[in-house]
C-alpha cells in the first residue's frame, strides 16, 4: 500500500515544558538499553536572522551520561513547510538519535511552530543564519534565552561542536543553506529536497532554457502557500514577528511577489528576472559551492514536487567541487510511495533506523563523520529501490555512478518509437489544446487532503504519441530518459517574441509503460513541463528520473501533450505539428541497466 510521506502536513502541536524522562542509551550509535534514560528540555533562543532578531523553539535531548566530561556529537534538526517541532517525524529525530547516544536539537523553522519570524523559504542569509545560532548553543558561546548552556557536545575546536542535520522536505534543504554559512557542520542528510525551487514550482525542463520560466505547478505550489497562509486559524497567539502585511500576511515579501507573478499567467520581462533571482537565491543551486560538509542525499521515486532530477543536479554539483556526497533513491517523496514496512523502507516516525536500507545508511554516514570512526563504510555511490524485487534484503541495488544513456528510440512518422533510424516512416502529426486541460497527470494534493485521483489520461486530438513494438527482453530504466524533439507551430513562432514569456509554447513530454491488454502506467504520475524557448529550433528535454520495470512484452509510449490539469498551460489554442523522416526527427534516450 502507498500512502502519503507525512513531512508535508502541518503537525499537532504538543509543547514541552518541564524535562521529560524517556529512555534512552550509554552506547553512541547503538540502540537503547531499557534501563537507560534521556531528558527533553523546551528551550527558547532568540537570534540574530537576516536583520532582525527571530525567537526559535526548541527541544533539547541529552542522553543520559553525557556531561562535560562525557561528551557527544549533535544532531539538529527541524520540521517540514508546514509542522513543527512537534511533527511525528520531527520530534522522532530527536529521539531516535538520543537513543543512540547523541544530543538533539529540534527546532520549529522561522514562521513554523512556537518559532517567530517569517516564513522566508530556507534562505541561507536568514533561516541559515538562524540555525547557526543554534550551533552557538551547541558549541557552548550561546545561552537558550532562560540561560541554559550546553557543555556536553563534543567540541572539534573551541566554539566548533560535532554537529550533523538530518530532516526532509523543508527540513532538508536547511541544512545545506545552514552548511553554506556555518562550516562547522559536520555531516548532512537532507531527504526529499530542492535543489532549485525555480524548476520545483515551475518548472522548464527543455535544456538550456536559461531565463525562460516554465509552466507554473499550480496545485503544490498554491497548496504550501494556504499552509503559511492561514497560520492564524491553526495557531493560536501568534507571534507579532510572524506578521507582515494585509497583502503578504506571513512570508517575506519576495516569496508573496513570485506567487502573485505565477498566479497571474503572464511572464513579463521584469517580473520573470526578479522570480528567477529570488527563487535561485533561497535554492541550494545558488550556494552549493559554499557547502563542504559530506552530504547523503535521499530522495523519492514516488514525488512530483521535489523529483529525483533534483537530488541529482546537489549530487553532481556537490562531487564536482570536491565535496563528498552519495545519493540514495527511495521509494516515497511527497506524492507517496511508502511501502508496506516489510519492504524495510525508512520510515522516520518510527525511529526504527536498524530495519530499513536507507536508515543503516544514514546511521553510517553519522558513524563515519559525527564519531569519527574511520573504519566504517558509508557504502556506495549510489543506490536506488527497486518496487519489482519482494525480498527486503534485496530492494536496493547499488553502483559507482549513475547510468549513462545508452538505448535510443527513435519519432516515427506513423506514430511508432523504433530502435534503428533506418525504421522511421516520413510523415507528420498534429494536435492542438483547448481553452481548458485535456490531459490529466494527478491531482497533487489528493492525498494529502483525503480526495480521489483518476488515473492518468490523455484526450483525442490533444495529444501525440509514438508507441514501440513489445519489448523482447526486461529493460530496467534507472535515471532520466532524455528526448530531442522540433515541432512546428506557425502561432507559437508569430508570438514567441511578444516580451511576455507567456506567449511561447508549452507541452508536457511524458513516458508510459504499456502492457499487453493496453492498460497503460505513468510511472509516478510523472511528466515533464517545457515551455519551448524557441518552436524554430530542435531543443532536448530531461524528463523527471525514474526506476522501473519495463516488463518483457510491454511496450513503451513517449508522449507529448498539449496540456496538463496540475499546471498552466498555453495562452489560447495553439496548434503543433511534429514532422518526421529518417534523417530528421525526434530521439528518445533511455538509461538502461542490467542485459
Amino acid at each position: 500500500m502507498s500512502r502519503r510521506a507525512p513531512g508535508i502536513r502541518a503537525a499537532l502541536a504538543l509543547t514541552l515544558t518541564a524535562p521529560l524522562t524517556l529512555t534512552a542509551p550509554l552506547v553512541l550509535g547503538r540502540p537503547a538499553a531499557a534501563a537507560d534514560q534521556y531528558t527533553v528540555t523546551a528551550l527558547k533562543f532568540t537570534v540574530p536572522a537576516g536583520g532582525r532578531d527571530c525567537t526559535v523553539d526548541a527541544d533539547l535531548y541529552r542522553p543520559a551520561g553525557v556531561d562535560r566530561a562525557h561528551p557527544a556529537p549533535a544532531v539538529l534538526a527541524t520540521n517540514g513547510f508546514g509542522g513543527s517541532k512537534s511533527d511525528g517525524s520531527t520530534d522522532a529525530i530527536g529521539k531516535a538519535f538520543a537513543q543512540r547516544g547523541y544530543v538533539g536539537l529540534v527546532y520549529s523553522g522561522l514562521g513554523f511552530g512556537g518559532s517567530g519570524c517569517l516564513i522566508s523559504l530556507d534562505d541561507p542569509d536568514i533561516d541559515g543564519r538562524a540555525a547557526s545560532g543554534l550551533i552557538d548553543f551547541l558549541a557552548g558561546t550561546r545561552a537558550a534565552d532562560d540561560g541554559t548552556r550546553a557543555d556536553f557536545v563534543t567540541l572539534d575546536a573551541k566554539g566548533d561542536p560535532r554537529v550533523g542535520m538530518i530532516g526532509g522536505s523543508y527540513g532538508g534543504a536547511i541544512q545545506l543553506a545552514t552548511a553554506a554559512v556555518d562550516h562547522r557542520v559536520d555531516a548532512l542528510v537532507p531527504l526529499i529536497t530542492w535543489n532549485d525551487l525555480a524548476y520545483s514550482l515551475d518548472p522548464n525542463n527543455a535544456s538550456g532554457s536559461g531565463t525562460v520560466p516554465g509552466a507554473f505547478k499550480w496545485q503544490w505550489t498554491n497548496g504550501f502557500y494556504l499552509i503559511g497562509e492561514t497560520q492564524p486559524l491553526t495557531v493560536p497567539s501568534l507571534d507579532p514577528t510572524r506578521i507582515n502585511s494585509l497583502t503578504c500576511l506571513h512570508f517575506v515579501s519576495k516569496a508573496c511577489a513570485i506567487i502573485r507573478t505565477l498566479n497571474s499567467g503572464s511572464y513579463p520581462a521584469k517580473a520573470t528576472a526578479d522570480l528567477l533571482a529570488y527563487a535561485h537565491s533561497v535554492s541550494p543551486v545558488s550556494y552549493l559551492n559554499r557547502v563542504k560538509a559530506p552530504t547523503l542525499l535521499v530522495q523519492g521515486q514516488a514525488d512530483s514536487l521535489f523529483n529525483l532530477n533534483e537530488a541529482t543536479a546537489t549530487y553532481k554539483t556537490l562531487k564536482a567541487r570536491g565535496t563528498t556526497a552519495k545519493m540514495i533513491w527511495q521509494s516515497w517523496g511527497h506524492s507517496g510511495g511508502m511501502t508496506d514496512p516489510a519492504a524495510g523502507e525508512l520510515d522516520l516516525s518510527k525511529g526504527d533506523l536498524e530495519s530499513s536500507y536507507v536508515g543503516r545508511r544514514i546511521l553510517a554516514w553519522f558513524d563515519r563523520y559525527l564519531l569519527r570512526r574511520t573504519d566504517t563504510d558509508t557504502g556506495p555511490a549510489f543506490a536506488y529501490y527497486r518496487d519489482w524485487i519482494t525480498d527486503p534484503v534485496d530492494t536496493y541495488a547499488t553502483a559507482n555512478q549513475l547510468p549513462a544513456l545508452d538505448e535510443k528510440f527513435y519519432l516515427s512518422g506513423d506514430g511508432k518509437l523504433v530502435d534503428n533510424r533506418a525504421k522511421v516512416a516520413r510523415g507528420s502529426r498534429g494536435y492542438a489544446n483547448w481553452l481548458v486541460p485535456a490531459s490529466h497527470s494527478e491531482s497533487s494534493l489528493s492525498g494529502t487532503i483525503g480526495l480521489p485521483d483518476p488515473g492518468p489520461y490523455d484526450t483525442t486530438g490533444t495529444y501525440l504519441g509514438w508507441t514501440s513494438e513489445p519489448l523482447t527482453r526486461t529493460t530496467d530504466v534507472v535515471g532520466a530518459p532524455r528526448a530531442t524533439l522540433k515541432v512546428v507551430s506557425p502561432k507559437a513562432r508569430r508570438v514567441q517574441n511578444s516580451g511576455d514569456a507567456a506567449d511561447k509554447l508549452v507541452l508536457f513530454a511524458k513516458l508510459y509503460d504499456v502492457a499487453p491488454d493496453g492498460t497503460q502506467t505513468l510511472v509516478h504520475r510523472l511528466v515533464a513541463p517545457v515551455r519551448v524557448p524557441d518552436v524554430t529550433k530542435s531543443f532536448t528535454v530531461t524528463l523527471p528520473g525514474i526506476v522501473h520495470r519495463y516488463a518483457k512484452g510491454h511496450r513503451l509510449r513517449f508522449v507529448i501533450a498539449a496540456s496538463d490539469d496540475a499546471y498552466t498551460g498555453n495562452r489560447g489554442i495553439t496548434p503543433v505539428t511534429v514532422v518526421s523522416s529518417p534523417s530528421d526527427t525526434g530521439v528518445l534516450e533511455l538509461p538502461v541497466v542490467g542485459d
